[in-house]
């Protein structure tokens, strides 16, 4: 809605230096949490003790907030060298209000993680970034209809946005800690450990990291603001796609580790199967309209957008292949595989930057979503592989084609019982 929005009062050029913001911000985010969100959710979602549970995120929220106001400030005082490199002066004016929005956004996915763990996915959602983008496009249509239309003001919007979503996701966690029961005070995880999985889940976040952050910075440097803007458009539309991922995953996870942790395999397939196939069902429908007929969709953000019909039915497949495999990111990182996720991220990212390099010279804005749809279809396929090679679990709606691949299931299972 926010790109949608931009799109029609900025045209393309607009969401071009609007991405790049977004990328900054967001990369900043990204790194700020520390995996802290991840980690948080496991280890909340394993063991529901409220003693616990407070000490996870006192742990979690001071390290964040010590990392996301140093990530703010730096953003803030480079925002000019930043918009000079890329050549926007327009991107210097907009990082203020962005530099303001990081501490709140990155604590706000903590406290997300937090209420995900407690299976609290309704409110978790709440104070996620969808929130932000949503309050933040209301205040831009409320301001430009008061004939306040200067584009620096998006970032403002935004930061005004992420501390009215943190607020209320305080509110939300302080008053599920003042009504839950608390149980007895007695630690399974170390804080040595916390911070040790919280490490491997930062690893893992590149993939985000390279997939939002890293592949706009570097279409921003290679490609025109009008270019960067189809791209951007392209990527936010396809990203519909997974939304229905977004959902199961907002909801899975900590089963997925309370499974796993009372030994029961069958029931976390069971689980995992039946996420893949509500994903396909509820992304199916938009799936069919951007591959048909992608110039009516895109005709929403504009006429001038319309160039995109290629680049986003090529972002579409790619999102089309991360729901058909289903949680299996998630399936590894709850089940103690997250090292083995975190090098999965690590080989495919880095094929990603290479490819995202090769090819947007060559072809483009193209160029950049080929790398962009064929980077998930690595790093999912690859994943699907170790979920089956690891658990015994098969996502993918089809038959097995790997069941001639031994899987340790069965040893899994073994250790469990005992």
């Amino acid at each position: 809605m926010l790109v949608v929005i931009l799109g029609r009062l900025y045209g393309a050029s607009g969401v071009g230096v609007f991405a790049l913001a977004q990328g900054i911000y967001l990369g900043a985010s990204i790194l700020s949490r520390y995996g802290l969100d991840n980690a948080i959710m496991r280890y909340v979602g394993q063991d529901q003790n409220l003693n616990n549970a407070k000490t996870y995120l006192r742990w979690s929220l001071g390290t964040a907030t010590i990392l996301s106001f140093m990530a703010g400030f730096f953003v803030y005082i480079s925002r000019e060298n930043i918009a000079s490199f890329f050549d926007l002066p327009r991107l210097e004016f907009m990082m203020v209000g962005f530099s303001i929005a990081i501490p709140a956004f990155t604590l706000s996915s903590v406290l997300a993680g937090f209420m995900k763990g407690l299976r609290k996915p309704a409110t978790a959602s709440l104070v996620e970034s969808g929130s932000v983008s949503l309050l933040s496009s209301l205040i831009i249509l409320i301001l430009h209809r008061e004939g306040f239309s200067e584009f620096y003001l998006v970032g403002w919007a935004i930061a005004f946005s992420a501390w009215v979503v943190f607020s209320f996701g305080i509110i939300k966690v302080f008053s599920q800690l003042s009504y839950g029961q608390s149980g007895e005070d007695d630690f399974k995880v170390s804080r040595k450990e916390f911070f040790s999985s919280s490490r491997a889940f930062l690893v893992l976040s590149l993939s985000s990291f390279i997939q939002q952050v890293v592949s706009i910075l570097i279409a921003g440097w290679l490609l025109t603001e009008v270019d960067l803007g189809l791209f951007k458009s392209a990527e936010r539309v396809a990203l519909l796609i997974s939304f229905s991922l977004l959902v199961v995953n907002s909801v899975l996870p900590p089963r997925f580790a309370s499974l796993y942790q009372e030994g029961d395999l069958k029931g976390l397939a069971k689980l995992a199967k039946k996420g893949t196939w509500v994903g396909l069902v509820l992304a199916s429908p938009l799936s069919i309209a951007c591959l048909f007929f992608p110039a009516e969709v895109l005709n929403l953000l504009g006429e001038e957008f319309r160039g995109a019909e290629l680049l986003l039915q090529v972002v579409v497949v790619g999102q089309l292949i991360n729901v058909a495999t289903g949680s299996v990111g998630f399936l590894l990182n709850m089940t103690g595989y997250e090292k083995l996720m975190r090098n999965i991220v690590l080989v495919s990212n880095l094929l990603g930057v290479v490819m995202f390099l090769v090819f947007i010279p060559w072809l483009g804005a193209l160029g950049a979503s080929l790398a962009l749809a064929i980077l998930i279809g690595v790093q999912n396929f690859t994943a699907l592989l170790f979920v089956w090679r690891c658990l015994g679990i098969w996502t993918l709606p089809t038959p097995n084609f790997l069941s001639w691949i031994h899987t340790s299931a069965n040893l899994v299972s073994a250790k469990r019982e005992k």
